[in-house]
C-alpha cells in the first residue's frame, strides 16, 4: 500500500508540470533553407475510413516527379498513416503571396466531384506535417486558453447545405530564434473556398462569399493557391506541444481520477479488513476445533477436500491464462515507457509500435503461465496445450482484423493494411512469437508442479444451491462493475482520443488508472470466492476469472452507448470497423482483467488452506 501510494503522489505532482517536453533533436534551419511539407492521410470523426492525401479522387497537386513516401513505423501504418512528399516551395523566412500549388489549374470530373463533396458533408480533414508537428486549426478553449486542433477542413458547408471545396490556404509559420538558430514551433492553416481566385491583387479576394462549389454534371476547373505568413514566436523548442496536447477537461479528468483512486483505496481497505478479520477467526476457530476433536466443519474449510479440485476445459481457462499474462506485461511495461517519456505523440506510431513489439516478445511468458497452470490441474495434452496458446488468441485476434481489413479494402481507404505489411507481421509471428511460446512451454512443463496445501478428494462433493446473487452469472456481473467503474474515465478519453483524432498524452493518469484497475480487480475476485466458499460453492477456477473479467462486457455496453450518443457515423461500413475493434479491445481487456483475478484468488486460496490443520 505505502507504494502505490508514493507512485499516485509522484505521478500527480507531474502532472503539475505545465510544459511537456518530448524527447527529440530540434532541427535548425537557415534563412531561404527550404522547408518540407509532409502530407498525410485525410479523416473525419464520422466515419471510420482514412484516405490517402493523393488518392485519385481528390486530386490534390502532386510533385512534378510524383509524389514518394516516406518511412513510417507498423503503428502508423496500421492506423493509416500514410505520408508523402507534396509539390510546396516554402522557405525558411519567406513570405508567399497567392502561390500556385500546381503547375496549371486543376480540373474535376463529374464522378470525383462526387465523391469530393461526400467527404466534405463527412466533414474530413487535411492533415500536413511540417517539422514534425501537425498543421492546425487555432481554436479557443472555454477558458479562453489556445488550443491547436490538428488538421484543416476539406471543404466547407454554406447556408444552404451545400458543400463547397476550400482551395486557398493561409500558412502561418511560428519559428523560435535560439542563439541565432531558426526552429519552428508551430504551424498554423486557415482554408478558404474561392471561386474565382485573384491572383493580380495576390488572392486579394480570399473573403469573398462566393464560393468554389464542384459541379457533379460537368466537369470544374480552379486553381490551388496559398500564402504563407512567418511569425516570430516566444515558445520554445521543447515546448512546441504544448498547445496540440491542452485538454481543456484535464482539471475535471484529474478530480474524477483522483476521487476514483479514493474510492478504490477505501474499498481495498474495508475488504481487506472484512476479509482478514473474518480469516483469522475462522483460523483460530478451526485450528481449536481440531484440538478439541471436534469432527464439525462448515464454512469454507468443509470444501477443503474440493477446492483444488480441476474444472471443466481446464485446457481453454489455461490458454486464456497464458495470453493474458502475456497481454499483461505488455500493457504494464509500455505503459512504464510512456510514463518515463520514452514514448510520446512526437514519435508517430511509437505507442502501437512497442506495444505490437513487447507483445511478440513475451509470448515465452505466455506459453510458461499456460504450461504451468494446466499441468497444475492435472493435463496430460502438453502438445496441444502449447499449440493452442500460440495460436487460438493471437489468431482469432489476427483474423478479426483481416476481415475488418477488407471493409476498408472495399471503401478504398488508407487505412487497409499493405500486403507488404501483411506478410511481415505474419512472418515476424511465425519466426518470433510462435517459438518463443514453445520455447516458455517446454520450460513450463519442465519445471515441478506448483503443490496445493490440502488433498483433492476422489468422489467430488455436492454443491448445494446457492442464493441468486451468489450464482454464476449474477455474481459475475455484479464482480465486474467495480474495475469498470474505477476506470471508465480513461476509456471515455481514450475513445475521445481514437475517434475525434486528438492528441493523448497524459500517461500519468492512464497509469493510475491501471493500477487501480489491478487492486480492484484483485479484490473483488477473492472477496467473491469468499463468499462462494462459506456457501460450499468450490468451483472457482473459472469463476474467478470471469468475475473480474465481466469488467469488459461493461466496457463493451459502454461502447455501444458512445456509439449512440458521441457518433453519427452514416455507413454500415463504419459502424461494423467502430464495433469490431471494440470487441477486440475488449477481448484483450476480458483475458487482462479476467487472469488478475484468477492469480490473485489462486494466491489467496493456497493462503488460506495453508493456515489451518487438516487430517
Amino acid at each position: 500500500m505505502p507504494r502505490i501510494v508514493s507512485i499516485f503522489i509522484l505521478a500527480i505532482l507531474s502532472l503539475k508540470v505545465n510544459a511537456i517536453s518530448f524527447p527529440g533533436v530540434p532541427n535548425n534551419y537557415k534563412e531561404g533553407e527550404k522547408i518540407p511539407i509532409l502530407v498525410n492521410s485525410l479523416v473525419s470523426s464520422n466515419t471510420a475510413f482514412p484516405y490517402d492525401y493523393y488518392n485519385e479522387h481528390f486530386g490534390f497537386c502532386q510533385p512534378e516527379d510524383g509524389p514518394t513516401s516516406k518511412k513510417e513505423s507498423l503503428g502508423s501504418i496500421l492506423f493509416g498513416d500514410r505520408l508523402y512528399d507534396s509539390p510546396f516551395d516554402i522557405y525558411m523566412l519567406k513570405n508567399d503571396t497567392c502561390q500556385s500549388q500546381c503547375r496549371g489549374n486543376v480540373t474535376i470530373d463529374e464522378v470525383n466531384a462526387k465523391f469530393i463533396n461526400e467527404r466534405i458533408r463527412e466533414q474530413y480533414n487535411i492533415r500536413w506535417i511540417v517539422d514534425n508537428i501537425p498543421a492546425a486549426r487555432k481554436m479557443l478553449t472555454e477558458e479562453g486558453k489556445i488550443l491547436y486542433s490538428e488538421g484543416f477542413e476539406l471543404g466547407l458547408i454554406d447556408e444552404e447545405g451545400n458543400p463547397a471545396l476550400n482551395n486557398h490556404f493561409d500558412i502561418q509559420i511560428e519559428y523560435h530564434i535560439n542563439n541565432g538558430r531558426y526552429r519552428i514551433v508551430g504551424v498554423l492553416v486557415w482554408p478558404y473556398s474561392i471561386k474565382n481566385i485573384d491572383r493580380e491583387n495576390k488572392c486579394g479576394n480570399i473573403d469573398s462569399t462566393e464560393h468554389l462549389y464542384l459541379s457533379e454534371t460537368s466537369p470544374t476547373t480552379f486553381t490551388y493557391t496559398f500564402n504563407v505568413i512567418w511569425t516570430e514566436s516566444p515558445v520554445a523548442w521543447v515546448t512546441r506541444w504544448d498547445h496540440y496536447i491542452y485538454n481543456p477537461d484535464a482539471e475535471t479528468h484529474w478530480l474524477s481520477l483522483v476521487n476514483s483512486f479514493v474510492i478504490a483505496m477505501m474499498l481495498t481497505g474495508m475488504v481487506a479488513m472484512i476479509i482478514i478479520r473474518a480469516l483469522r477467526k475462522d483460523i483460530i476457530r478451526y485450528n481449536r476445533a481440531d484440538l478439541e476433536d471436534q469432527q464439525d466443519e462448515y464454512g469454507w474449510k468443509l470444501v477443503h477436500g474440493d477446492v483444488f479440485r480441476a474444472p471443466f476445459h481446464r485446457m481453454w481457462l489455461s490458454v486464456l491464462l497464458g495470453n493474458g499474462v502475456q497481454s499483461l506485461l505488455m500493457c504494464f511495461i509500455t505503459l512504464c515507457f510512456a510514463v518515463l517519456g520514452f514514448l510520446s505523440p512526437a514519435s508517430r506510431g511509437s505507442i502501437p509500435t512497442v506495444m505490437i513489439l513487447f507483445y511478440l516478445i513475451f509470448s515465452c511468458f505466455s506459453g510458461y503461465v499456460s504450461a504451468r497452470m494446466y499441468k497444475v490441474q492435472g493435463g496430460e495434452g502438453y502438445k496441444r496445450n502449447a499449440i493452442f496458446t500460440a495460436f487460438l488468441f493471437p489468431g482469432a485476434v489476427l483474423i478479426t482484423y483481416l476481415f475488418l481489413n477488407m471493409f476498408m479494402i472495399a471503401n478504398d481507404s488508407s487505412g487497409a493494411i499493405p500486403f507488404g505489411t501483411l506478410i511481415l507481421i505474419l512472418t515476424i509471428w511465425t519466426l518470433v512469437s510462435i517459438p518463443l511460446c514453445f520455447f516458455g512451454a517446454i520450460i513450463g512443463f519442465k519445471r515441478r508442479s506448483i503443490p496445493f496445501p490440502v488433498r483433492t478428494n476422489q468422489i467430488p462433493r455436492q454443491v448445494p444451491d446457492q442464493p441468486m446473487y451468489l450464482r454464476f452469472i449474477p455474481s459475475s456481473l455484479i464482480g465486474g462493475i467495480l474495475p469498470f467503474g474505477a476506470i471508465f474515465i480513461e476509456v471515455f478519453y481514450i475513445m475521445n482520443s481514437i475517434i475525434f483524432h486528438h492528441i493523448y498524452s497524459i500517461f500519468s493518469f492512464l497509469f493510475l488508472g491501471f493500477l487501480i484497475l489491478i487492486i480492484t480487480c484483485a479484490e473483488i475476485s477473492i472477496l467473491i470466492c469468499y463468499f462462494r466458499l462459506c456457501s460450499e460453492d468450490y468451483r472457482w477456477w473459472w469463476h474467478s476469472f470471469v468475475t473480474s473479467g465481466s469488467c469488459a462486457l461493461y466496457i463493451f455496453l459502454y461502447s455501444i452507448l458512445y456509439y449512440y450518443t458521441k457518433l453519427s457515423f452514416d455507413s454500415f461500413s463504419s459502424t461494423v470497423l467502430y464495433f469490431g475493434f471494440s470487441a477486440i479491445f475488449c477481448s484483450f481487456f476480458f483475458i487482462i482483467s479476467g487472469t488478475i483475478g484468477f492469480f490473485a484468488t489462486f494466491w489467496f486460496l493456497r493462503k488460506i488452506y495453508g493456515s489451518i490443520k487438516i487430517d
